[in-house]
């Protein structure tokens, strides 16, 4: 099922470009990203709401709420240097660029949470890195 809703997310990352790029036109990146995380806001409550994730508010830590925060800042800073990337580059070059993400994303996870480094993953790691370098 993780299969799935990623394919998901590709497919409506892949619109978030493309829209985004439109909706930028004439206008300051960072006030079209706060109008974004606005719409993301409120689209995240009412799905909590719908599917009853707020029962688990009382289970939240101290260290839930510390890393979901800088999280959280990190999506900001993210979306709001994507944005700016976005206004005055090319979404063929700029979303490719972001996909770094996967490569450094790879690379913490095995520093940080000790996952396994495979092989495949390097190998994989590595055709991404080459594939962005062609795009760029």
């Amino acid at each position: 099922m993780w299969l799935f809703y990623a394919v998901l997310s590709a497919v409506f990352a892949s619109l978030t470009a493309i829209l985004a790029k439109v909706g930028l036109e004439g206008i300051d990146s960072t006030l079209a990203t706060a109008i974004r995380t606005g719409v993301v806001l409120l689209l995240s409550w009412l799905m909590v709401f719908l599917v009853g994730g707020q029962r688990d508010l009382p289970l939240l830590t101290k260290n839930n709420l510390i890393f979901l925060g800088l999280s959280g800042l990190a999506t900001g800073f993210s979306w709001l240097c994507y944005y700016r990337a976005l206004q005055i580059g090319r979404v063929s070059q700029v979303a490719p660029v972001d996909k770094l993400s996967v490569i450094l994303t790879i690379a913490l996870s095995v520093i940080f949470l000790h996952e396994p480094l495979t092989a495949k993953t390097i190998i994989g790691a590595g055709l991404l890195a080459a594939g962005l370098l062609v795009l760029i």
